[in-house]
């Protein structure tokens, strides 16, 4: 029955010319491009460095938190990440007040991400000191990263960040609703959520871009669709250029819509945290792939979306692990834990995918 409504669902989902109207995410697949001639795009939500999940990567190593879906980060010519935290140095924090080893952005990075959003609420965790130093850890491993700067030169060339990837000229903008601590200097800043400020960055992004990606971190936490604060800056970021929006921060999988044929993901949930609440452990990841044929304007060709889940340890490896729902109950230790998942995707998605096919 669920393939049913899957393929319901994307054949009521056309990428161009889609009609208006709210969507919870489903998996689905539209015309990809040629191999050749495509760009794919990989994102990812919140990767938050949890007391928890640090103790565990300091007994196991970060080897599992990825490894069931390196296949798609590797296999994207450009993975992103939220990275929900400061490198701030020892002593190492997690929740409330974030600070992470530098060992972990370097495993993100050797697993295959290669642009760190930094522009959320817990970047500032540790003060402007703390953004300062993870600005120095970073540029000293040769990290690109957007959403803060260092100084006036530096926020001119991260924010937005202009990426080629195979000949695609991308620019990614990246920005907070706010911070949990205040700055202390005006440098280091964060990018805030305020269109005066905004305005200039995506003016540059559009004219000196074919593709502008905008990666807000936004919305309520918790709340399992976007509010009308989201929705208005969704609609003033498409009228200044945005081609795709992807949110993060409210740490579960939020609905999504188009705006004037602009595909809106207003929150992928988590993508790695220690969080116990089923809704916040259900994760959603896209992939977007764009034509790139030489002497043609590239465009959005495809999007996929899935659905990961969030394992503790000992439920599939001995640490944590991001695993696509569709991984076979054989993998897990214990049978329960596979059926929690299955119901949690089940009640979550059910009554928006039911209220899609009724129309």
């Amino acid at each position: 029955m669920r393939h049913i409504v899957t393929l319901l669902l994307w054949l009521a989902l056309p990428l161009a010319g889609a009609a208006q109207g709210i969507r919870f995410p489903m998996e689905f697949w539209k015309a990809p491009a040629p191999q050749s001639d495509t760009v794919r795009i990989f994102i990812v939500g919140d990767v938050l460095s949890h007391g928890r999940v640090m103790e565990s990567s300091a007994q196991y190593g970060y080897r599992s938190f990825f490894k069931y879906v390196e296949e798609d980060i590797q296999g994207a010519d450009l993975s992103i990440c939220n990275m929900e935290f400061p490198l701030a140095g020892k002593p190492y924090s997690g929740y409330p007040v974030f600070s992470g080893p530098e060992s972990f952005p370097e495993y993100l990075a050797e697993v295959g991400f290669g642009v760190f959003l930094l522009g959320n609420n817990h970047v500032l965790d540790k003060g402007s000191a703390g953004l300062s130093r993870t600005i120095e850890q970073m540029e000293l491993r040769g990290l690109r990263y957007t959403g803060v700067a260092a100084n006036e030169a530096a926020d001119t060339l991260l924010n937005p960040l202009f990426v080629n990837v195979k000949g695609l000229r991308l620019a990614i903008v990246n920005f907070t609703y706010g911070t949990n601590q205040g700055a202390t200097a005006r440098w280091p800043k964060v990018q805030r959520m305020n269109k005066a400020a905004l305005a200039p960055i995506m003016a540059r992004a559009r004219e000196q871009a074919d593709i502008v990606l905008v990666c807000p971190h936004w919305g309520v936490e918790y709340a399992l669709n976007h509010n009308a604060e989201q929705e208005e800056m969704a609609h003033w970021l498409v009228q200044q250029g945005a081609h795709v929006i992807v949110g993060s921060h409210p740490h579960v999988v939020q609905d999504m819509e188009y705006i004037n044929g602009v595909p809106v993901y207003y929150s992928l949930g988590n993508a790695l945290s220690n969080q116990n609440d089923l809704p916040a452990r259900l994760e959603g990841v896209v992939t977007l792939n764009f034509f790139t044929r030489l002497g043609e304007r590239p465009h959005l060709a495809g999007i996929r979306f899935k659905y990961l889940w969030c394992t503790k340890p000992g439920m599939i490896e001995d640490s944590y692990a991001a695993v696509p729902v569709t991984l076979p109950a054989s993998y897990w230790r214990d049978p329960a834990d596979y059926e929690t998942m299955q119901a949690t995707l089940k009640k979550y998605t059910a009554s928006f995918a039911m209220k899609r096919v009724a129309e």
